[in-house]
């Protein structure tokens, strides 16, 4: 028997049951991940000179802070980007609320969601088709030593 053949004698329900749970895999609806609220009312000041804060001190180096302490997870990431400017925004993914949000240096400096892959622009617009929701991003002011950021 050839191949075209016996794919023939398999018919649609089989193909069906071959492909159904390498589709199933990839959907969301099968992901037991955990989500987070998007964080609100932010308005906290970081100390420049405090050890936590030490990679704020380089161009691409960032922080993951808790605003709102006692919370159990960090929400915002802060980062100094490239050109020494200091931009923040919510480490919780627009995608599906996930914890996964990170800056890297690369590409002029963008976030990007560990879970799935998003990257966002430092303005928090989507630069790739894993979503279309933009980033939350928040306003930062540097006084001396100490960044405040707020929305």
């Amino acid at each position: 028997m050839e191949r075209k053949e016996f794919i023939r004698s398999l018919g649609a329900g089989a193909a069906f049951a071959l492909t159904f749970p390498c589709l199933n895999g990839c959907s969301s609806d099968s992901e037991d991940l955990e989500t987070f609220p998007e964080p609100t009312g932010i308005n906290f000041t970081l100390d420049l000179t405090s050890a936590d804060n030490t990679a704020l001190g380089s161009n691409g180096g960032f922080v993951l802070v808790e605003s709102t302490p006692g919370q159990g997870y960090t929400d915002i990431v802060v980062a100094r980007n490239l050109q020494g400017e200091y931009v923040a925004a919510s480490q919780i993914c627009s995608h599906q609320q996930t914890e996964g949000v990170r800056f890297l240096a690369e590409d002029d400096g963008i976030f990007r969601c560990s879970t799935h892959g998003a990257r966002f622009s430092q303005t928090g617009t989507p630069l790739n088709s894993i979503t279309s929701n933009p980033l939350t991003i928040f306003q930062t002011e540097l006084n001396g030593d100490s960044l405040r950021v707020f929305e």
